[in-house]
């Protein structure tokens, strides 16, 4: 086979030569290959398959075929697109039987959506998260009969369940059996007490919160934190570092909800980029036994299908958002992310109905909890220190 192929390409070489010189003798200019350097007699070079044409037109032009490429109904990014919102499991299907040239492959699909969809918040100023700092401030009461009440203006609250002594000290009544169960650090003796609130908020534009401190709670928080601090400091010094970063991260959103918006663009495509072959990997142990079908590589084509997918419905999730609450907005996500990750992998895997649901529900509380929980955990915990 190799002779042959090595005759082939002599051949091809000396057919080629002819016909240079014979476009020349009849008075015709050959040009080099601009990529290669060998002589173009037609359209293509017959020896890298570069275009003659160079594409250096106006900028009419390119927007023309722009227009001509985009508009096409059978176009390579329509027909990509068709199927990554309305057949799922098709593209991670069509990679594994060698159908590769109807859609764009999928790592340049994925960056493509991904690149998208932060651009999209950049450009609309959605934050992907706030923190909507809010601080409750109360004091704790008794009457005679020992109950704990909770005063917030004009508005008094008996706590259910709890009881407190003569001196103040909040306990839980458990019996005869337990008896009175304290409960540390909760006076009922009427003193303030200020609760800090960090209410995380999902693609809201950045300025629409703005924390309503008043000048008494602040003096209470300032206080609050130095005492917090003195005694940290005391007990562990490490944990002293942990609150002071704790109250500048809380200083910081107390001006700007937004403020950790910035750093949280930075790390949740890093650590993306950890969790696509994570979910490769956790595909690959479900599907286990069917390993000599399914290589690591089909697994990790299947993961960046349901992450580009997510990308599209979070863009869909952040406009949706301006509109209706976020409840429904989350409803939405989680259902439309289950619903196409449990079709794809009956579509891409091909096992029953019933082995089918029983991955899927491994899959989808395993991913969530240990994997996508703790990277935003993580996320947020480096956007902090970053902020």
């Amino acid at each position: 086979m190799d002779d042959l192929g090595a005759i082939s390409e002599t051949a091809g070489a000396a057919a080629a030569e002819l016909a240079v010189a014979a476009l020349i003798e009849r008075g015709h200019k050959i040009k080099p290959c601009p990529n290669c350097g060998a002589p173009v007699t037609g359209a293509y070079c017959a020896q890298c398959g570069q275009s003659v044409e160079t594409h250096r037109r106006s900028v009419v032009h390119l927007l023309h075929d722009l227009v001509k490429d985009i508009a096409s109904f059978d176009s390579r990014i329509l027909r990509t697109a068709r199927a990554l919102l309305f057949e799922p499991g098709e593209l991670p299907l069509a990679f594994r039987h060698g159908r590769t040239q109807r859609y764009v492959p999928a790592v340049r699909l994925y960056l493509f959506v991904s690149l998208l969809f932060f651009l999209f918040l950049s450009a609309t100023g959605i934050a992907l998260m706030q923190f909507n700092l809010t601080i409750d401030s109360y004091k704790l009461t008794t009457d005679n009969a020992g109950n704990v009440i909770k005063v917030r203006g004009t508005e008094r609250t008996i706590l259910q369940g709890l009881k407190a002594t003569a001196k103040g000290n909040v306990y839980v009544d458990g019996g005869e059996s337990a008896g009175r169960i304290p409960i540390p650090g909760m006076k009922a003796d009427g003193s303030v007490t200020n609760t800090i609130t960090d209410r995380p908020m999902f693609f809201q534009r950045i300025g629409r919160y703005h924390p309503k401190v008043t000048p008494e709670v602040k003096t209470a928080l300032a206080k609050f934190e130095s005492e917090t601090l003195a005694d940290a400091k005391k007990s562990n010094e490490s944990g002293g570092w942990l609150m002071t970063d704790i109250f500048t991260t809380l200083q910081k959103l107390e001006a700007d909800p937004a403020a950790l918006n910035g750093p949280l663009m930075t790390w949740i495509p890093r650590i993306l980029f950890l969790l696509l072959p994570l979910f490769a990997l956790l595909l690959g142990a479900f599907y286990w036994r069917q390993r000599k079908q399914f290589y690591f590589v089909d697994h990790l084509v299947f993961s960046l299908t349901m992450h580009t997918f997510a990308f599209a419905v979070l863009i869909v999730a952040a406009s949706a958002a301006q509109f209706i609450s976020g409840a429904w907005v989350a409803g939405f996500v989680f259902l439309a992310m289950g619903i196409y990750l449990l079709l794809s992998l009956k579509r891409f895997y091909g096992q029953s109905w019933a082995w089918t649901s029983l991955k899927f529900v491994g899959i989808g509380v395993i991913y969530p909890t240990f994997f996508v929980g703790p990277s935003l955990v993580a996320a947020i915990a480096a956007s902090a220190i970053a902020a």
